[in-house]
Order: structure tokens, then sequence, then C-alpha cells
């Protein structure tokens, strides 16, 4: 495969083009991340008030009495959206799926604990923990070495 780059001032819009013989998984998975970043905020909702959250201000995504809520440093706003569409749209490398009910922000990860069970305790930068479902565990494995550098 062959990326080109080509950035120039007189641009107004970015543009992406893909010239494949086929739309094999490789390139729908690009299509995919590259819609994926297009959701610049979530709006959340505290009290009678609308919120405009950036993905990256919010540490965690959890089911609470049957609603999804976004937690942030600045509290906890109710979400419209299901945690599954939230799965969709929020960038895979920065998003990760810790159970049944909650989707974590990855770079506010502090640190694991597994456990004998074999599921993983989370701490988060905040204070907040979280346990990761066995099920899960093997993705948020494969998501942290994809983010992890290459030396």
């Amino acid at each position: 495969m062959k990326v080109h780059l080509d950035i120039n001032d007189s641009y107004q819009e970015t543009v992406i083009t893909i010239q494949c013989k086929e739309a094999d998984q490789m390139i729908l998975d690009l299509l995919h991340d590259i819609k994926r970043r297009e959701a610049p905020f979530i709006v959340g909702q505290q009290g009678e008030m609308q919120h405009l959250l950036k993905p990256e201000s919010i540490h965690l995504f959890r089911v609470q009495h049957e609603s999804v809520h976004a937690i942030t440093a600045e509290g906890a706003f109710k979400v419209k959206e299901k945690l599954y569409e939230l799965e969709e749209q929020l960038p895979s490398g920065k998003f990760v799926r810790l159970s049944k009910s909650v989707i974590a922000n990855l770079y506010e990860l502090s640190h694991f604990e597994a456990s004998f069970h074999g599921t993983l305790r989370v701490y988060f930068h905040s204070g907040e923990t979280e346990y990761v479902s066995r099920h899960y565990v093997n993705g948020i494995k494969e998501a942290l070495k994809l983010n992890r550098r290459k030396s």
C-alpha cells in the first residue's frame, strides 16, 4: 500500500481519496476510523442544561439506572446514545469497552490490578475504578498494545 500526503495552503478543505482494486477489510476499517473522527463532541445533559462534551475530556461512559452517563472531571452527564452507538462513533484507538456497561478513555487510565478470576480492576487518574470483565480483557490488552510506542 502506498500513502501520499499533499499539504498546501491553497486547499479550502481536507479531501481523502482511496484508490484500490477492491474494498477489502483493511479499507473498510480505514473508512470506519475516518468516519469516527467526524464527531467533534457529544451532547450531555446535567439537570436542565445541555453541555457539549469533547471526547478527550470524557473519562468513561457508564450505564446507570438504564441510561448512559459520560463521566468527566466536571461530573456526570446523561447522554442519549446507547453504549454500542458510542462505541461506533468514538475513535477505537482512544476508547475501549471494559464491560457490558462501561466504555473507557484509554488516556484516562492510570493502572491495572489483576484478580484470580481473570478480570482486571482498572484505576482512572480521577480516582474512579471499574472492572474489566473476562470477555473484554483481550480487547483492552490489544488496545494497549496498539497504543504502545515502538522503540
